[in-house]
């Protein structure tokens, strides 16, 4: 049986030897050719890359043949690259997109197929549509040039696209005072493609850098999945204490994400470091733009654009809606409740990397460590607290869509609901600013329960209410 490719977030992601096999690879790439050669571009450059899964180097060289067989001149990455460096790579060579294989953040028995647009950016979801809709159902209609015959041809160019992402990023950030600052930083690569580079970006100074994690290993032990939150990332937050480090910087599996520990082994969460990120734009570095945020990321980002005089503008949740928005807006900074954050003078993609720059230049500009940041942060905004539950249902799905439209409370763990939206899932608003998200999973039987107060005390009682809106709990603890 043809395994049916369905396009989300991103591109597509399924199981290795299951549904994800070197001719499901194919097809995509025969789509996203189709896609490409339906744009009227002259442009017939295409970059791809992979990352650090199995198999993910020989998944590349198949997509790379059949966008060779298609016409397309592909600059294939000589090893396996971050993905923010890839999608760097698409503007820097002014290529038309970009294909990447990679499942991110996803369990070691999957793989992925992304796609970005010109700008290195998600393609927006009407795109998304398209690519699914070009896919072949059968390998025999397939365009393909062995890997060989097209290198030979000069049909595939094999680059390394690290010194021209380094020489960018240091237009972006002066990387000296950071060198320079006697900090010591632990980096959690999650055994992805993020190993290596803080160490070659900040080396030759005094601050000392040490990586775990940071060899390759497809099984991703110590951890779930290459996912920067906690558990996973428990084993890094025990080794800042154990090593008396001063922060733990931590990326996904394909660099993209960040996540951020501070120097007491506590996990500071991806709304917190959204926050502590715009906070050093705006008052550190002083600059102005639009803000652009899922809507299932932080209120503080409202109470900043405020503060500063900025729009803020709210998205479904991806970044398949946050980059066509930053594009369109010239945002500062655009961001998501998984730690995707990018930033205007780079590429309209999730950089792990530079946010992970940017909060090491927030504590050397401030001289403060991540917990005293996280107290100024909330000094200038209030404190917010946020948690999320995933919780898997059976029955039928339209049953409890229909429960939460009907629900209409007024009141959710005693704060007042001041407004209702189902744009992208079902989002309740509180008074105090705070809100609570319930959402479907597109892929499975999952709900998502997320939820952000400024009332510490109410939060489980929020995520609580949430399940008993979704019809998944009979009373709150």
């Amino acid at each position: 049986m043809i395994p049916q490719i369905k396009f989300g977030t991103d591109g597509w992601r399924s199981n290795i030897a299951g549904d994800y096999t070197f001719e499901s690879v194919k097809r995509c790439a025969q789509g996203f050719s189709h896609y490409l050669n339906n744009l009227d571009s002259e442009n017939n450059k295409v970059i791809v890359g992979y990352d650090k899964r199995f198999l993910s180097e020989h998944f590349a060289k198949s997509a790379a043949e059949v966008l060779a067989g298609n016409g397309f001149h592909v600059f294939l990455t000589d090893d396996a690259t971050p993905t923010p460096v890839i999608s760097f790579a698409v503007v820097n060579k002014k290529a038309i997109g970009a294909v990447n294989i990679t499942a991110s953040h996803n369990p070691a028995t999957d793989n992925g197929f992304k796609v970005r647009d010109e700008n290195g950016g998600a393609i927006a979801p009407d795109g998304l549509i398209t690519i699914e809709s070009l896919i072949p159902s059968e390998i025999t209609n397939v365009k393909t040039i062995p890997y060989n015959d097209a290198f030979n041809q000069g049909l595939i160019e094999v680059f390394d696209p690290a010194p021209d992402y380094i020489a960018h990023i240091e237009n972006l950030i002066d990387l000296d005072p950071i060198r320079q600052a006697g900090l010591k930083i632990l980096v959690d690569s999650m055994w992805g493609n993020g190993a290596g580079w803080f160490p070659r970006l900040l080396s030759g100074g005094k601050t000392v850098i040490e990586e775990i994690h940071n060899v390759r290993n497809p099984l991703f032990p110590e951890m779930g999945r290459p996912e920067p939150i906690p558990p996973n990332v428990d084993v890094g937050l025990r080794e800042v204490v154990k090593r008396k480090f001063d922060v733990l910087l931590i990326n996904d599996g394909d660099a993209d994400r960040f996540g951020l520990g501070d120097e007491n082994g506590t996990f500071i969460n991806q709304l917190q470091v959204f926050g502590l990120l715009a906070y050093y734009l705006l008052e550190v570095r002083n600059f102005r733009g639009p803000i652009v945020k899922t809507l299932s990321t932080t209120s503080m980002l409202k109470i900043l654009g405020k503060i500063y005089s900025v729009p803020v503008y709210e998205t479904g949740v991806g970044f398949k809606y946050v980059a066509p928005k930053m594009v369109e807006t010239d945002a500062l900074i655009g961001g998501e409740e998984s730690g995707g954050f990018a930033f205007r003078g780079n590429v309209p993609e999730r950089d792990g990397i530079l946010a992970g720059l940017y909060i090491l230049d927030l504590m050397v500009k401030l001289d403060k460590k991540p917990s005293e940041l996280l107290d100024l942060l909330f000094s200038t905004v209030g404190p917010h607290y946020y948690d999320r539950i995933d919780q898997k249902f059976s029955g039928d799905r339209q049953s409890k869509i229909d429960m939460i439209t009907n629900s209409n409370p007024k009141n959710i763990a005693g704060l007042k609901v001041t407004e209702f939206s189902d744009t992208d899932g079902f989002k309740f608003s509180f008074e105090d600013g705070g809100w609570l998200l319930i959402r479907f999973s597109g892929t499975e039987a999952l709900i998502r329960v997320y939820c952000e107060t400024t009332h510490k005390d109410k939060v489980q009682a929020i995520l609580n209410a949430g399940l008993i809106i979704a019809g998944l709990n009979k009373k709150i603890d």
